[in-house]
Parts: C-alpha cells; structure tokens; sequence
C-alpha cells in the first residue's frame, strides 16, 4: 500500500483496531461475522479508507485500517461501531435481545498505529538526527 496523497497531504496512516461486543458476549455467530466483514468494508469505502485486513470472531473483532489524516483513531473506531451495529440490528433484530442493554459493543476499544517501514525506533533515530549535518542526515525510508 505505502505511501497515499491527499491534495495536500502524503502520508501512511494505519491502525489496528480489537473492540468487543457488549459484556463480551459470544454473539457474533459466522451469519453476523461474515456480514459485519462486508459491512465494515462498505462504510470505508463510503468515508475513503481502507481495510487492510480483518477478522470478526464470536467475542471480538479486528480491523486493520489505513486512513488519511482527516480521521483520527478515535472517529475511526466510532464510525465503524456505530453504523455496523445499526446495520446488524436492523437485519438481525432477535440479536437485539441477546443485547439486553440495546448496545451492540462495548465503549472500549483497543487502537495500535502502525506503519510498514517505520518503527517508533526509526522515528526517534530521525529527529535525533535533525540536528547533524545535511551530509549525516538520516533519512526515513520511503520518504
């Protein structure tokens, strides 16, 4: 994937995602799971990410998300939370008493950023390195 361009950005923006269902109930059987997976990829194409890979298991999901900067993780998260358990309600409404609080997933979640080539190690080398001579300059791959 690498490197994405904006009008007025470049940038390589990922994060993996692990949020759980409501009281982590076993709720999300392989009917729900293979629907969440195709929902999950409608609403990035909808709102311009992608889905780099993800995984829906009875108790918890994965999503692995690149992004442009307008989103932060946590509009992210937000938006695939909130449209796919108002999708998954509406076309399996008995889940909705399996969810007796009338939420589908727990506020909590997990988010990790993560890109290809650059690790926190290479970013720290890189701004130690600003103050060196253009000859030394360290460069970030990629860039």
């Amino acid at each position: 994937m690498g490197l994405q361009r904006t009008s007025h950005a470049v940038y390589e923006i990922k994060y993996h995602f692990v949020w759980i269902p409501k009281y982590r109930h076993r709720i999300l059987n392989p009917e729900i799971s293979r629907r969440l997976k195709e929902i999950f990829v409608e609403i990035s194409e909808e709102y311009g990410f992608q889905i780099v890979e993800q995984e829906v298991k009875e108790d918890h999901v994965h999503v692995f998300v690149s992004a442009p900067p307008k989103y932060s993780a946590s509009k992210l998260v937000n938006i695939l939370k909130s449209i796919s358990a108002r999708e998954i309600f509406a076309e399996f409404p008995e889940l909705r008493r399996k969810c007796w609080s009338g939420e589908l997933w727990s506020d909590g979640y997990f988010v990790r950023a993560v890109g290809d080539k650059v690790t926190s190690e290479i970013i720290e080398r890189y701004i130690k390195y600003q103050k060196e001579e253009k000859s030394k300059q360290f460069r970030l791959p990629g860039i």
